[in-house]
């Protein structure tokens, strides 16, 4: 053996180059925040011919970077095979759509939007969103990678480009269409890979006197109410106000408000300008925010630490309900196939044995068959035909409005099962 041969195995430094890197920061990613096991790709609903292959799993291990506290997964599929078609079309949400036209008003007037005016969404969907605008008079552009989707905001009035933003793409729509007096984006943040070069699209796409809003849910929301199932591979980041406001500061960005929204469990909307426009000033909620996350402890690696246990707990409690009720002979059914829904079921191990099917209101789910645990996925008219003693809600979220629209099986006795931040049965 040469004796100039230096044994790293136990380098720390080498140890380092063979975690993650934050995506943010570039620090190793070396404290787990909560490993969820292996899972699909959320939105690859299965079809009829194709439950005799084999699905691909990825790791679903969130880790948090020592440094910013970004919580974060690995980008182990490229964004283009993911968002390239996309099931999830957010007109079928009726709570959703009133929510896009309140903001629609609530922006216009706040920030005095007119036929002068313009607004640019980003990862627009369907046009749930700017079909308000459209019918104020707001001249609009829609911003949306997957194609099935951009279309059908297209059949709305909705001009929508396909591609996915960063900073060449921001630039290039800048100078075609004009800089906009709105950038907004509802649930994308969290989505993007390259969270530096995503925020850079945003300030190339704003108008130097212009406005950026951005709604994703709250870290601080999901830890407090048990939320993992917001973890799957299409989320690649999960974010706190604070670590956020980090990113937008490092691209020449100012947060100047933000407000808190009850929306996906616990939501916060950001308002941000460019730092050389000095007319808008920080309003106290900024400081009021960061704040309570520094006094909440979300400043020091230990805050996020334990949240793993808080996850198992949730997972026992409900396969416990799960296994009492199917000894007694209860039938449970699912209601939704949503993102989140497919993390519980692939995370808890639940399916055709404990739900018979689940329905979804979307028609470009149904007939198909949910990832990774194969249940089958049905128009909401099984529910009347089926006549389940419980229905086990997975888009928690929309459970008032669930509950509102199918509150009709207290025909039969039927109830409502919620999994989570706790277990909770709701008869209607």
């Amino acid at each position: 053996m040469n004796d100039d041969t230096t044994d790293d195995t136990n380098d720390p430094t080498r140890a380092d180059r063979l975690l993650p890197a934050c995506r943010f920061c570039g620090t190793p990613l070396r404290t787990s925040f909560v490993d969820l096991g292996l899972s699909p790709l959320c939105q690859t609903h299965i079809e009829a011919h194709q439950l005799g292959e084999m699905e691909r799993f990825y790791p679903l291990h969130a880790r948090v970077c020592e440094q910013c506290f970004l919580v974060q997964l690995p980008a182990f599929v490229a964004p283009d095979e993911i968002f390239g078609e996309y099931a999830y079309f957010s007109s079928f949400s009726s709570s959703w759509v009133e929510h896009a036209r309140r903001y629609t008003a609530q922006m216009t007037e706040r920030y005095r939007l007119g036929a002068h005016s313009r607004v640019v969404e980003v990862a627009s969907n369907d046009g749930y969103l700017l079909q308000h605008f459209v019918a104020a008079g707001v001249p609009v552009l829609g911003i949306e990678p997957a194609a099935n989707v951009a279309r059908a905001a297209e059949a709305r009035g909705v001009p929508t480009r396909v591609d996915f933003l960063g900073e060449a793409t921001g630039r290039a729509i800048a100078a075609e269409f004009g800089a906009a007096d709105l950038v907004l984006g509802n649930n994308v943040l969290a989505h993007v890979p390259d969270i530096n070069d995503f925020v850079r699209g945003l300030r190339a796409l704003l108008a130097p006197a212009g406005v950026i809003t951005m709604e994703f849910p709250h870290l601080m929301r999901l830890i407090e109410r048990n939320q993992f199932d917001t973890i799957y591979h299409e989320h690649f980041s999960y974010l706190s106000f604070s670590t956020v406001e980090r990113i937008f500061a490092a691209h020449g960005l100012v947060l100047h408000d933000v407000e808190e929204l009850p929306t996906h469990g616990g939501s916060i909307r950001i308002h941000a300008h460019h730092a050389t426009n000095a007319a808008l000033p920080v309003g106290e909620r900024v400081a009021e925010m960061r704040e309570r996350e520094r006094a909440l402890g979300y400043h020091a690696i230990e805050r996020y630490l334990g949240f793993g246990e808080q996850v198992r707990q949730v997972k026992h409690r409900l396969l416990a309900h799960l296994i009492e009720a199917k000894a007694a002979g209860r039938k449970v059914v699912g209601y939704g196939a949503p993102g989140k829904g497919n993390t519980l079921l692939n995370y808890c191990g639940i399916r055709s044995d404990f739900l018979d099917f689940t329905v979804d209101a979307n028609p470009y789910k149904q007939g198909k068959y949910t990832p990774g645990t194969r249940i089958p996925i049905l128009a909401p008219e099984a529910l009347r035909q089926a006549r389940p003693d419980e229905v086990l809600i997975l888009p928690w979220n929309l459970k008032d409005e669930i509950v509102a629209q199918h509150g009709y099986i207290r025909e039969w006795g039927g109830r409502f099962i919620v999994p989570i931040p706790q277990l909770e049965v709701i008869t209607p």
